[in-house]
């Protein structure tokens, strides 16, 4: 006869085990479970990152065929533009040459080339000294003197100038200190000799001129000469006499 304690112990037993591979089979299950859904969570973020970079490559594949097209089409503007110089240069040989004139002659205006032709020279020196006088800078000659005959000579059509040799230009640098002047850095001592390449007769009767540049240089007890129709030789200003 069987025991029935012994019978119920048994059967509890089993039943403890298969509670037991049922509880590891569940925590398998969704375990596995968690780890695909993991897996497909980040299978979704590398492919929307993929496809978010390939739209932007695409954008700027995009903006650079813009680009592209946008500078083709300078390009073109430029090419056109020389061809019309090109055309320009070939149907006007003449117009070249008159311009290369012009350009050499404004080289000689402005001092970048020597320059040799008849004009007018205009020597400053100080009044003799009187005694009685108060103040005896009233007798030398002044940069504004020497200002007052630039400007009557370029006035009157003057090409070129230069004191005492040196060639001058529209900005240059005269001062007077004492008995001397200054040009551009260069010391020159009196008397002062303004020399124009012109119109020898045109520079002549603006400097002449009643109540004039003359005139008022006399009344300030500047002594001038002047020495017309001669051929006068003047450097490039960038060049030292």
């Amino acid at each position: 006869m069987k025991n029935p304690k012994r019978h119920n112990r048994s059967k509890f037993s089993k039943s403890i085990i298969f509670s037991l591979v049922f509880l590891v089979l569940g925590f398998m299950m969704a375990y596995s479970y968690s780890l695909s859904n993991s897996k497909e969570s980040s299978g979704d973020f590398t492919g929307g990152a993929f496809f978010e970079q390939e739209e932007r490559y695409r954008k700027e594949l995009i903006d650079q065929q813009e680009r592209n097209k946008t500078l083709r089409g300078e390009i073109e503007e430029k090419q056109e533009a020389v061809q019309e110089f090109e055309q320009s240069f070939s149907d006007g040989e003449s117009k070249n040459s008159d311009y290369a004139q012009e350009a050499e002659e404004l080289r000689r205006v402005l001092g970048l080339l020597p320059v040799e032709g008849k004009g007018l020279a205009v020597t400053l020196q100080d009044g003799e000294y009187d005694p009685e006088s108060v103040n005896p800078n009233d007798y030398i000659v002044h940069e504004s003197h020497i200002f007052q005959v630039i400007n009557e000579l370029y006035i009157s059509g003057a090409e070129a100038i230069s004191i005492n040799g040196q060639r001058i230009h529209g900005n240059s640098n005269i001062v007077c200190t004492g008995p001397v002047i200054t040009v551009d850095g260069v010391q020159h001592p009196a008397p002062f000799t303004i020399a124009a390449i012109g119109k020898t007769d045109v520079l002549a009767a603006s400097i002449q001129l009643s109540g004039g540049v003359m005139d008022q240089l006399v009344n300030d007890n500047v002594v001038v000469t002047l020495d017309e129709g001669q051929v006068i030789s003047m450097p490039a200003f960038l060049t030292e006499s």
